[in-house]
Parts: C-alpha cells; sequence; structure tokens
C-alpha cells in the first residue's frame, strides 16, 4: 500500500489582526507537523460541511485563545508540497479580535513556539531573506509572493 496522498485538503489561513497595531497580523513557528519550524497564520483543516469563517473561528479559539469576528475571505492559494507528499488548497480569511485588549496565548505548545505580530513589510523580508532556520510556510509563503490587494487593503485599514 502506498503511502502517498490521493487527494487534495482544504487549509484555512487566518490574518488576525493586532488591535495594538493594526498594520500586523501575528504568525507563529509551527512545531511537530509538517512545515515544523517555518513561521506560519493560524489555521487548520476545513472539517467536513464546515463554513469557512466557522473554521477561522474555531481554529484561531483552540490556537490563540482569543475570540474574532468580522471575517471576510481575502484569497486563495494552491499548495502542493511535493516534498511531503501533500497538496493543500489554502483559503485565507481575514479577522480583527473582538477584544481590542486581547493577548494572543500559546494554546497549543506542542504545535506552535508562540504568536508575534508581523507588518506585510516585515513578512516580505522574511521571504527574500529565507534562511535555513527561518523560512515563511508554504501557504504564507505564497501569500506573500503573490500580494493580493484584498490583503493589502486589509493592513492599511483601521479597525472601526
Amino acid at each position: 500500500m502506498s503511502s502517498r496522498q490521493t487527494h487534495v485538503r482544504v487549509g484555512v489561513g487566518v490574518l488576525v489582526k493586532d488591535s495594538k497595531h493594526p498594520n500586523r497580523i501575528y504568525a507563529g513557528i509551527r512545531k511537530g507537523s509538517h512545515g515544523a519550524g517555518t513561521l506560519a497564520l493560524p489555521g487548520g483543516h476545513l472539517e467536513m460541511m464546515e463554513e469557512w469563517a466557522d473554521c477561522a473561528k474555531r481554529e484561531v479559539e483552540e490556537e490563540m485563545g482569543i475570540a474574532i469576528h468580522k471575517l471576510r475571505f481575502c484569497h486563495v492559494t494552491n499548495d502542493p508540497m511535493e516534498s511531503e507528499n501533500k497538496h493543500y488548497i489554502t483559503i485565507f480569511m481575514q479577522s480583527e479580535c473582538v477584544d481590542a485588549d486581547a493577548i494572543p496565548q500559546t494554546m497549543e505548545p506542542d504545535k506552535c513556539e508562540g504568536w508575534q505580530s508581523y507588518s506585510w513589510a516585515e513578512l516580505k523580508e522574511i521571504l527574500a531573506d529565507e534562511q535555513e532556520h527561518f523560512k515563511l510556510f508554504g501557504p504564507l509563503r505564497k501569500l506573500v509572493l503573490e500580494e493580493p490587494q484584498a490583503v493589502l487593503d486589509f493592513l492599511q485599514s483601521q479597525p472601526a
């Protein structure tokens, strides 16, 4: 029996705006899974019959311990990961924290080293200077490369 994945999975990546610094979004270093050691947005697998926004809310609550709202679709990427024998379609959702004073917690320390906020310029700099010890996770890397206008507009907007 082959261990080769035979189907494409759907991931949801969430751009969570830092309430204290609204031109920044949270990301953390992955642990214990594919892409370990890379910088990634909060998110995870879309479950059967689940709405994208519900998946985003669930994953952020599970991973960061914060509630989000004002969710909106902002981009999608096609993410084949040949070296890991995986293939994903990643749906990116933008969001804001319900509580402006919310501080992300590391709710799954076996999966993430912790959360920090990054500007788009910092993410582009990490991409440009990728080194073996610090890279962007595949879907985030592709998002930064594609630089969608919806994401740029979101990062320029101020919370309502």
